[in-house]
């Protein structure tokens, strides 16, 4: 009896044992996961029924199976399904419509996804997982219109483009140039209105202009704004390096600019500060002066710009600077992005506009710089400055004193460097210093699309 009672007691510890075995390993094997496939769709609400949509499924069991379709009108159409499929940890599906859905002309569709894992959880039955989304069908794309523009745009100039844009769904609005630079227009007059200067860049060889929009769906419209483009031939200077000023200037700026120790030739040292040095004073500018404001603008009111009572030009814009040095016919390069401008030693530089200080402080080669915001994506730069009398944030008005010329920085004698950017791109000074240009392109283009606007 003893050995019975025993044997039965080893026999239910062997199947205690076994049951908790079992049911450890239901918990623990991988065979047995217990979460339900993940599934997301890359969307935002809108739907143009013609990009494919895109479908991610993933599951660490693998999925078996999966059915998607779409609701609209009271109508049911698949858009892609598998079962018994072999089994993938993840899913990708790139949805496409059938022309017959967009013949339905939905205001919305509803779009069902149902994935089925291979775990064996559930009495072998797997996880499901259902995900449903209400996406918003919108196939038109947004109308747009140039009203108004400058006639001619320059190399290495600037021009002004005013024109209507609608679509309940806007997106993104931008005028995009040749080489991909974006110009980011502003809120114009009246609602659904807008006004952006647009530049050629120095370097650019070619220059186009189109109008950009794109609404919440995905739609597309693209539009070439019509102005006559006019090339323009800059100064090559071929600039032979001499041991005096290497030893001289170019020792200096590499003690200042900390890059000694980066090299103890001047050559290197040259080099150095005229291309590092240079880019990085220049990315500094060019994000500096790449902000505008996205408040409404009724008006954009500009004088011809004379920063330095009496000065003389010292050097051009858009020259292209090749160095030499003894035998060696190019060591470097670079391109003068203002107009060089020099009267008496500290002359007093003045502002002829309105604006607000971004930026007043040491910048590399560009030595002491105020640069002055004076809206629709305009700044105006003052270079190699002794002492600056603004401070950022200050706001100046016509008759302001900016700052003192000198020559700190990357320079040889007392001068203003004279920097206009239009959205982070140098253009000519000249232009903007010029009554005749300033009249015909910006005040009588912003004049022409006001009279244009109130007839409508």
């Amino acid at each position: 009896m003893r050995h019975n009672n025993k044997m039965g007691s080893v026999i239910g510890t062997g199947i205690f044992l076994a049951i908790v075995g079992l049911v450890l390993f239901v918990i623990f094997s991988s065979s047995f996961e217990r979460d339900a496939p993940t599934v997301s769709v890359a969307h935002n609400g809108y739907w143009n029924l013609k990009t494919p949509l895109s479908v991610r499924i993933s599951d660490a069991s693998g999925i078996s199976g999966y059915r998607v379709y779409l609701e609209a009108n009271g109508e049911r159409v698949d858009l892609a399904q598998a079962q018994n499929a072999q089994p993938e940890h993840e899913v990708i599906l790139k949805i496409e419509v059938p022309k017959k859905v967009a013949a339905f002309k939905p205001e919305s569709v509803k779009i069902v996804i149902e994935a089925q894992d291979t775990s064996s959880w559930n009495f072998f039955r797997g996880n499901k997982a259902q995900e449903a989304l209400l996406l918003s069908v919108d196939t038109k794309a947004p109308q747009v219109s140039t009203v108004a523009h400058s006639m001619y745009v320059h190399k290495g100039g600037s021009g002004l483009v005013v024109f209507a844009a609608e679509d309940p769904n806007l997106a993104s609005l931008y005028i995009e140039i040749e080489g991909g630079k974006r110009f980011v227009p502003q809120p114009f007059y009246k609602e659904g209105y807008y006004i952006s200067l647009v530049a050629w860049p120095l370097t650019q060889p070619t220059f186009s202009a189109r109008l950009i929009a794109t609404d919440k769906a995905g739609n597309l419209h693209k539009s070439s704004v019509p102005f006559r483009v006019s090339d323009r031939a800059y100064q090559i200077s071929n600039l032979k390096l001499s041991d005096a000023f290497l030893e001289g200037k170019i020792a200096e700026l590499a003690e200042l600019f900390e890059i000694a120790h980066e090299s103890d030739k001047r050559l290197d040292q040259f080099r150095l500060i005229n291309e590092q040095v240079r880019e990085k004073n220049e990315k500094l500018i060019h994000d500096l002066t790449s902000v505008v404001s996205s408040e409404r603008i009724d008006n954009f009111e500009i004088t011809p710009f004379y920063p330095l009572k009496n000065g003389q030009k010292v050097a051009s814009f858009g020259d292209h600077r090749l160095y030499s040095y003894e035998n060696q016919d190019k060591v470097s390069e670079s391109y003068h992005l203002g107009l060089d401008l020099a009267s008496v030693q500290m002359g007093a530089i003045m502002s002829q506009n309105y604006g607000t200080v971004v930026f007043s402080d040491f910048n590399g080669i560009y030595g002491t710089m105020p640069v002055v915001d004076h809206g629709l994506g305009l700044y105006t730069l003052y270079g190699h400055c002794s002492s600056a009398a603004v401070q950022k944030g200050d706001k100046v008005h016509p008759g302001d004193k900016i700052a003192n010329t000198g020559m700190s920085g990357y320079a040889m004698g007392d001068h203003l460097h004279f920097g206009v950017l239009v959205q982070g791109i140098e253009v000519r000074p000249e232009e903007w210093m010029d009554t005749k240009w300033l009249k015909l392109n910006i005040t009588d283009t912003i004049s022409d699309a006001k009279k244009i606007i109130d007839r409508k």
